[in-house]
This record gives structure tokens, sequence and C-alpha cells, in this order.
């Protein structure tokens, strides 16, 4: 029996569900994987610019696609990786602790020490000098991710919820040095996808990184409140958001 992480399912929850299930169908399954690429080079470029990489989309695509691009070697680094791991997403099986290390070591491989690993120290978070968030201790990490995805596969709540918390809860444990927040922002794709394979051609982390601080402030929020509700409710508007914003680039393209 695995312990549900705290969480609440609120009115506002049921109503942007169900409008995200009425918006779902308008997007046309023959164009997912027309879309895909242009998905992923959108999700690699917003995801990382919300960890402070400063390539612009254009750079983003050119590396993605071969071309030279003057930048920093880390930073273009950072694209290849999370494009391999982007593009692998298919492959993942959500609940996998191996999978989940496996996608960690390639969005972090020469990037990081202990890439595909989970960390053996403390980490913090923090604002200038002021400590926001400390994650668990080192050797309580493995059993909070074991916890976390046990209980993802076995409960029955919407995969949007679930997608959510699991997302919150890999920030809030902190499973690894560095990565955490790709990692977190990747794995609910990878849930999303095996429920509806439409979120294979939608770049959720665009939405995330124009809001980035209202992304930011939901996890706060969801820290002092010690439940993962408000952050919850801001990726469900961030996805319905996503979906909508996609439905009017079909309409004026008709795609």
């Amino acid at each position: 029996m695995f312990e549900k992480p705290p969480y609440e399912i609120t009115d506002k929850m049921v109503n942007l569900i169900a409008d995200v299930s009425g918006l779902l169908p308008t997007i046309a399954p023959n164009v997912i994987m027309r879309l895909r690429k242009d998905r992923n080079i959108r999700s690699v470029h917003s995801s990382l610019a919300i960890e402070n990489n400063t390539l612009s989309l254009d750079q983003v695509s050119d590396v993605i696609n071969g071309r030279r691009v003057a930048g920093s070697p880390s930073e273009i680094l950072e694209v290849k990786n999370a494009y391999t791991a982007y593009s692998q997403i298919e492959n993942f099986k959500p609940y996998a602790i191996s999978d989940f290390l496996r996608a960690h070591k390639l969005i972090m491989q020469e990037l990081a020490e202990g890439a595909g690993k989970f960390r053996t120290q403390g980490v913090g978070i923090y604002d200038r000098d002021k400590l926001v968030h400390a994650g668990p201790r080192a050797e309580f990490v493995h059993g909070h991710i074991e916890n976390l995805f046990g209980w993802a596969r076995e409960s029955n709540v919407h995969p949007l919820i679930k997608s959510s918390v699991v997302h919150y809860e890999i920030e809030f444990i902190h499973p690894f040095m560095d990565g955490n927040g790709r990692m977190g922002r990747l794995w609910q794709t990878v849930i999303l996808s095996k429920w509806d394979s439409l979120f294979l051609a939608l770049p959720i982390e665009t939405v995330i990184f124009e809001r980035q601080r209202d992304y930011y402030k939901a996890l706060s929020l969801s820290d002092k409140a010690g439940n993962s509700t408000a952050f919850i409710e801001f990726m469900l508007m961030a996805i319905a958001d996503t979906i909508a914003l996609q439905d009017k680039h079909q309409v004026e393209h008709q795609v």
C-alpha cells in the first residue's frame, strides 16, 4: 500500500478537466507525428529557458537540425541532451524508476556528475542567499520516488491530476543534484502521453515558460500549504491553454 501525496480536488480542477477533455478531440490525430518534432523543439527551448539557457528558439532549432550555432558548448549540449530525452518519450514507462533514471542520464550526461543516479547528499533551492526549499535527506530519496510511482501506478485519479501531482512531487523531493525541473516537466508529458497520444504534439512547457513567475509561485504556495493543490490548478490551466492555442493554430493554418 502506497501513501497518497497530499492534495485536494477542487471545483476549479473539475471544471478545468472538463475544459481539457472538451478540447482534446478537436486536434486532428493525423497531425500528431507531423507536429511532434516542432513540439519537441519548442518544449526543449522552453524547458531549458526556464533553467536560464540563453539560446533562442531559432538557435535551438538549428542545433537540433545539425546546423552550427554560436553559443556556449554547455548550452548546446543541454539542447542536444534534452531533445534526445524528449524523442524517447514513447519508450519511457512512466512508473518505472529505471526509466526515470535513464531519462535523467540522457538529459544530464556530460553536464553534471551523477547523471542517471539519485543524489547522495543534501540539496536546497535558494533565492539569492535565502533557502526557500530543502529537499528530503538523500537516504530517503529512493523511497520517496518509489512511493510516488507506486501510488501513481495504482491510483485511479484522473491522469491530468495524477501527472501534475507527480510533477510537483519530483520538484519537492528534488531527487537529483541537478536537472530536477527538466525531469518534472518531461515526466508529466510522459504520463499524459500514455493517456492520450495528442500530448506528444502539445508543448506545455512553452506556456509554463511564458508564465514562469506564476509557475514558481504555484510551487511556493504548494510548499507552504503542504500539498500540491495550487500547483495542480496552475498546471491544469496551462494544459487547457496549450490545447486551445494548438487548436487555434490548426484553424488558422487549416491543418
